[in-house]
């Protein structure tokens, strides 16, 4: 079921989120509804994981063409063949 919500934004932002909006073939409601589930998934995600695991997140870069398994494979081989 879908509800309105009034929202009080900066006219300059409006603009901006109109015209991203259009480039992206969506409108603002489906941009504002999008950050809204993904703010509510991030919170999900963050709960289920320890301090430990999110001081972590994001120390290893990798391209986007290369999987994790693949570069966990390497790292162990390297680390026990020896």
């Amino acid at each position: 079921m879908l509800s309105k919500l009034t929202l009080s934004v900066d006219q300059s932002v409006i603009k901006s989120a109109k015209v991203y909006a259009k480039q992206k073939g969506k409108s603002v409601s489906e941009l504002v509804e999008h950050y809204l589930k993904s703010l509510q998934l991030k919170a999900i995600d963050q709960e289920e994981l320890s301090p430990k695991v999110l001081a972590l997140m994001g120390s290893v870069s990798m391209a986007k063409t290369e999987h994790y398994k693949q570069r966990l494979s390497a790292a162990l081989t390297k680390r026990y063949k020896s």
